[in-house]
């Protein structure tokens, strides 16, 4: 029977009330306090060696009063610990009653097969720099779903981060902490009973600042856009800065590192180390990246920030995800059932994403107090339904374009021809197949010519919207194909077929660094974006696209960048016309020339191809660093 709300769920046997729950040590101390500590958990605080951490003392000091007791978590099957000879002595001995059975770091070296020959719920401990695609890719695939291969992490930014989060697995919530809370600038979910829901109205009119830092979560949500350095709600900025730690030179950060003002205002911004809840969940594309997927210095990391303060458990996005009213929903009834929050939004999303779209760092609860993972979402309906219409018909019929865009009068001119080419006495009596396809040729040309520099002109046009608006309207093909981003790591490129007679099919390539970098839809022009990781004030980054026409005839290609970037760049040329032959691939140069006032940060840019009214997208990230003496 699931609890009421406000309830207090306990991970094991009545909680151990400790007066001092953390107490801090000098690193020297560490492993004899450890011993102790084990010898007598039911009266010894968990030891914690972060003296000369201001920002972990301050942890330490929220999570006295988000914790009631002490009590030995369950431990899963197997364990692993990684570079042990970056944590502080001690840390090991801690870690060993989280897991049944450890084995040795080198065995995950081979780790597409070590699932197989481990099996079982697997926790892997160590720093965030050893946490990289290899081996914890394999890991993650094999683990997506939950159940008896889920994958839980331990970690932090060094070796008393990692420390302090192993010791916060022996901590149990107190009884009052039970508020649930979901902030989302992203959707209007329906406010479920015991749940505070704050939305884009609520951040207008209220200090959400306030509510975020003055409440005592049990669990709260930060759904929004953003990247591994923030989350967005309205004006309202989830901060992963740690003003604690030293930035790391040569690494990318954001503009704040170089000295210019937050994009948002400094009132606004939430550090996240310091919100006082049990569990963090940050669905934010990129909020938790592997160490060699991010994006900006460690020192700037939303997850690395969440993992120092007092949050026992973690969760955030190793990628990019279609989080939306769905998993809002399920995870606001998994919150009040106590359900896993990995494991309910892992399982909404796989109709959507072949790949695990959240990781979970600490202990998930015990199995016999948890209720089991849900199975994944399908999207299967009626195959009556699957039928994919003519791309005029989507363009038209599907609500992607509203009725006053632009091109809609042309499109509608076009539709009826294809109408009429298509009827009976037309195709077999009035015109020969070879004029029809002059004609629609001549037509198809004009109006790519008139799309792609609508696109090159405003590149918010509704039409750049076809991936996501169609993507809504689909499901999954399980069928994956492994591809290289255009970065060098592995991707992943899947296909989701439209649900209704006017809408596409679009597929999708997704690296785990880039995101999603390519869009397309069937029998269009493939294509990817290469350049240099970086740039200098001043500089010229050179872009090599790569197309591969679908069909023998003319492409127009173009390249844009931001909003917030097109000030300081000039982009050479904007659009450019090709002609190419069916599957030969050729390669077309674009410039993108930054001013000498261009604020230092990452960036990216979109080349983009469009052929017969089929708009084919390639993203690629970019940093623009000081110019150098």
């Amino acid at each position: 029977m699931n609890p009421a709300v406000g309830e207090q769920r306990h991970d094991g046997p009545a909680p151990t009330p400790v007066p001092e729950l953390f107490r801090p040590v000098a690193p020297g101390c560490f492993p004899d306090a450890v011993a102790a500590f084990l010898a007598a958990p039911d009266r010894t605080p968990v030891p914690v060696p972060v003296h000369g951490r201001p920002d972990l003392e301050r942890a330490v000091a929220l999570a006295d009063g988000l914790y009631g007791g002490l009590g030995r978590p369950a431990p899963l099957d197997v364990g692993v610990l990684l570079g042990a000879e970056d944590l502080p002595a001690g840390v090991a001995e801690l870690a060993r009653p989280l897991a049944r059975r450890w084995v040795a770091e080198k065995e995950l070296e081979d780790a597409g097969g070590f699932p197989g020959r481990h099996p079982g719920t697997l926790l892997v401990v160590g720093p965030y720099g050893r946490l990289t695609l290899h081996p914890l890719r394999a890991l993650l695939l094999a683990g997506r779903h939950g159940g008896e291969r889920a994958l839980t992490l331990l970690s932090g930014r060094d070796g008393a981060s990692v420390a302090w989060n192993v010791a916060k697995q022996y901590a149990v919530p107190a009884a009052d902490v039970a508020a649930l809370g979901l902030f989302t600038d992203t959707d209007r979910p329906p406010p479920l009973p015991g749940v505070r829901v704050f939305d884009d109205r609520d951040f207008e009119r209220a200090d959400i600042r306030a509510e975020i830092l003055g409440t005592r979560w049990r669990r709260v949500v930060f759904q929004g856009h953003g990247k591994d350095d923030s989350v967005n709600l309205g004006e309202f900025t989830v901060c992963g800065r740690n003003t604690a730690v030293p930035a790391v030179p040569g690494l990318l950060g954001p503009r704040c590192a170089y000295g210019l003002p937050c994009y948002k205002p400094e009132d606004k911004l939430v550090p996240l180390h310091a919100v006082e809840a049990v569990e963090v969940v940050l669905s934010a594309c990129n909020s938790g990246p592997l160490a060699d997927l991010a994006l900006y210095d460690p020192k700037y990391q939303l997850l690395l920030n969440a993992l120092d303060g007092p949050a026992r458990t973690v969760v955030a996005a190793v990628s990019v995800h279609d989080s939306d009213r769905p998993e809002n929903v399920a995870w606001m009834r998994a919150a009040l059932a106590g359900a896993d929050s990995v494991d309910v939004l892992n399982a909404s999303l796989a109709g959507s994403h072949p790949y695990p779209a959240f990781l979970r760092f600490g202990l998930p609860g015990r199995p016999e107090r948890t209720p089991p993972a849900p199975a994944p979402a399908d999207h299967r309906p009626d195959p009556l339904l699957l039928t994919t219409g003519r791309r005029l018909t989507a363009l038209l019929a599907s609500g992607l374009l509203p009725p006053q865009h632009p091109l809609r009068p042309r499109l509608t001119r076009l539709a009826r021809k294809a109408d009429q080419w298509t009827a009976r006495p037309t195709h077999l009596a009035d015109r020969s197949p070879e004029e029809i396809r002059a004609s629609l040729a001549a037509d198809l040309q004009s109006l790519d010519h008139a799309l792609a520099e609508q696109v090159a002109a405003h590149p918010e046009d509704e039409v750049m919207n076809y991936p996501a608006h169609f993507g809504d309207r689909s499901r999954l093909d399980p069928r994956v194909r492994e591809v290289t981003c255009h970065c060098g790591r592995p991707a992943q490129e899947f296909t989701r077929r439209g649900l209704l007679p006017y809408v596409l099919d679009t597929t999708c390539a997704v690296c785990m660094r880039c995101g999603d970098v390519t869009f397309r839809v069937p029998e269009s022009p493939a294509l990817w974006a290469y350049a240099a990781d970086e740039v200098e004030q001043g500089g010229v980054l050179e872009v090599r696209a790569a197309l591969t026409p679908a069909r023998t005839g003319p492409v127009r290609l173009g390249l844009f960048v931001p909003t917030y970037l097109r000030a300081d760049t000039t982009v050479e040329p904007r659009t450019v016309k090709v002609r190419g032959g069916a599957g030969e691939a050729r390669d077309v140069t674009f410039r993108v020339r930054c001013a000498d006032g261009t604020a230092p940060q990452a960036y990216y840019f979109t080349v983009f191809a469009v052929q017969d009214l089929a708009v084919s997208t390639a993203r690629r990230h970019f940093g623009v660093v000081p110019r150098r003496a």
